[in-house]
């Protein structure tokens, strides 16, 4: 196996899909359990799209977590950063969704949001050799919510930092996960500093900068190279290398919207190493850079879940020519 170019750190985990539309938690009637977990899913995604990566999280010494070591394993994901926790189980998610298919995160099933392995990610026991030869770092914002991950986190950043490699925050916010949600924006915040591009939706743009501008937020910021802000099917607004512009959503018949925004992170860190980030000062070449992110989205809502739903390179191409 070829070392892998693209690091993602952060949680793996269950998403358990209602299988009805439209319902609260008791009024569900069957679920339906998907692998998730937005690391792990642009890890997958890379894979599929290509692009050698590596997941780097914790799981508990439990039947659940076995079986998403395995799936990383059978997708072609290195596994060498994954730790278990021999007391803690792996997370277990309860996810309704609404009539257009958009996701609620509706809680945990029988535990706490702190009991559960991934927040057990030990900083001393990150594998510093991935680091030696890797190019990009993606990381998420849920392990922040909890001591020990979130010093993990940290020491990933500095092990990114001795060794050259880039770093991506999506900042992928879900208030469920925090203990004290109105802690975690500073605590946010405080990591963007920290970063070189940062992926948000819009919401999460918003609620962390008061505008979903994205060329206003990387001005301020004066220290990204980058910055994507989301909105679903309304598409993507960027600034990068000093281009700023929007790229309207692909229209399909969405499904599942989960995975969606982790697609598009892959696809997006897998034509940044196509194209070099150098060439991001080209406007042409970071169109289409955020068209084929974009693309690997939308593609993935055609079908429920969010890793057996991902497309291929190929997949993505043929869409590209079509539309």
């Amino acid at each position: 196996m070829s070392n892998p170019r693209v690091l993602c750190l952060g949680e793996i985990l269950y998403d358990v899909l209602a299988d009805q539309l439209g319902c609260s938690v008791p009024e569900v009637e069957s679920w339906t359990s998907y692998p998730g977990g937005a690391p792990a899913n642009v890890a997958c995604a890379l894979v599929k799209l290509g692009t050698p990566s590596a997941f780097i999280g914790c799981v508990g010494e439990d039947d659940t977590g076995t079986s998403l070591v395995q799936l990383l394993e059978e997708v072609g994901v290195n596994t060498a950063g994954v730790q278990r926790h021999p007391s803690s189980p792996t997370r277990q998610v309860l996810v309704t969704r609404k009539q257009n298919g958009d996701r609620v995160f509706a809680g945990f099933k029988d535990y706490d949001t702190t009991e559960f392995a991934d927040t057990r990610l030990k900083a001393e026991s990150l594998p510093e050799n991935l680091f030696a030869t890797a190019d990009v770092l993606v990381v998420g914002t849920l392990e922040l919510a909890y001591p020990e991950s979130s010093a993990a986190v940290y020491r990933a950043l500095e092990l990114a930092s001795q060794h050259n490699v880039k770093i991506l925050l999506d900042v992928n916010w879900r208030d469920v996960f925090w203990k004290n949600p109105d802690a975690a924006p500073d605590v946010i915040r405080e990591l963007i500093k920290k970063v070189d591009f940062l992926k948000l939706a819009k919401e999460e743009a918003e609620l962390l900068f008061n505008t979903h501008d994205a060329g206003a937020i990387t001005y301020r910021l004066n220290s990204v190279e980058g910055v994507l802000v989301t909105d679903g099917d309304k598409g993507c607004a960027y600034c990068l290398g000093e281009n700023e512009d929007k790229l309207p959503s692909f229209s399909v018949p969405v499904v599942d919207t989960t995975g969606a925004g982790d697609s598009f992170v892959a696809g997006f860190v897998h034509q940044l190493l196509n194209y070099g980030i150098k060439n991001l000062s080209d406007a042409e070449v970071v169109k289409n850079i955020i068209a084929y992110a974009s693309a690997a989205g939308a593609l993935t809502t055609l079908k429920p879940g969010a890793i057996a739903s991902q497309p291929t390179a190929e997949e993505i191409e043929k869409f590209l020519e079509e539309h």
